[in-house]
């Protein structure tokens, strides 16, 4: 281990409130019992109180006021980072092991009692996520590692259509989880745009001498959300969509990824939301069809049209086919 992780280790356990001499603290983390006290002096001129007791009982100790200070993690912030990691580590999240090590690490710097906490709401707390295969995420570290660094990379995509595999220069400007995919979004060489692509579609991957600088303010999250949900995000073109239905049928509808992320207001069994005006004329009707009357749309008069006309031609074709049928 590296001297400041030897530092962060015999601060956690010092600061877990125990007394340790400098032979324990060499024994606990396995290394030498010089290297513990190189430790403990940078520690003391870094600023943190370290006492050492002599005598039978003693060893090293922090001082109180700076054991309780909020240098490291209380138990409500311990159980929410081992928690966060399982929602991380089942959405495949690349760089696995440093996540694993990081919470050994949170685990064995704590007392018993913390300790006996987390694995208590670890055990009842599971996430059921699709898997992510080993070479998904190694393609994902080199693309969050190019994005970082402003390194361009040689892509071979994908397109699903039956197609051989392009080839393109391409400059990741970030990498997004949406519903259970990876996506990387940045700037296309081959396009000359700004374009996403699906990191299950990636054949091969492999770094590029070339570098960029990405523009000021740019989200991959928000360019993202603009192809998925073409007029999503366009202010000009959002229109209130005014829902009333029981709760459990607004409780299903909001799980939904368009309806859950256009959410405005939500009471007294109604449900208002912002929406593009081309969706409400293209799929959010066959969104809302299945919930027939379980949902009433109050507003706007425009989607209300849409579905009844979507209703009289599916009306009309299957009279027709009955027609048919007995003709």
């Amino acid at each position: 281990m590296s001297k400041s992780t030897n530092m962060l280790s015999i601060l956690w356990l010092l600061r877990a409130g125990r007394r340790m001499t400098a032979q324990q603290l060499a024994d606990e983390l396995e290394i030498h019992i010089r290297t513990v006290y190189r430790c403990i002096d940078s520690l003391c001129v870094s600023g943190v109180p370290i006492i050492a007791d002599s005598g039978p009982n003693g060893g090293y100790r922090i001082l109180g006021h700076f054991a309780e200070s909020p240098l490291l993690f209380d138990m409500e912030e311990q159980k929410a980072l081992v928690q966060a990691s399982a929602f991380a580590q089942e959405a495949g999240y690349p760089f696995k092991e440093a996540l694993n090590r990081a919470v050994d690490k949170l685990k064995r710097y704590t007392n018993e009692e913390q300790l006996d906490r987390i694995e208590r709401h670890m055990g009842g707390f599971s996430v059921i996520h699709p898997p992510v295969e080993g070479r998904q995420q190694e393609l994902l570290r080199v693309l969050e590692e190019a994005a970082a660094q402003g390194r361009s990379v040689k892509m071979e995509y994908d397109k699903g259509r039956g197609e051989a595999p392009s080839s393109r220069v391409f400059d990741p400007y970030g990498i997004v989880h949406w519903k259970g995919a990876w996506y990387t979004v940045g700037f296309c060489g081959l396009r000359g745009q700004l374009r996403s692509f699906r990191t299950d579609r990636i054949v091969r991957l492999e770094a590029d001498e070339r570098c960029f600088v990405r523009p000021n303010d740019f989200s991959a999250k928000e360019h993202l959300m603009r192809e998925l949900l073409p007029d999503a995000l366009d202010a000009e073109s959002l229109v209130l969509v005014r829902l009333q239905g029981h709760d459990h049928v607004l409780d299903l509808l909001g799980q939904h990824w368009l309806f859950g992320h256009a959410l405005v207001e939500r009471e007294n069994g109604q449900a208002v939301y912002r929406l593009g005006t081309s969706s409400l004329l293209t799929y959010v009707p066959y969104y809302l069809l299945p919930y027939g009357k379980a949902l009433t749309i109050l507003e706007p008069d425009i989607l209300v049209e849409r579905l009844a006309d979507i209703c009289r031609g599916l009306t009309e074709h299957y009279r027709s086919m009955r027609s048919g049928t007995h003709s």
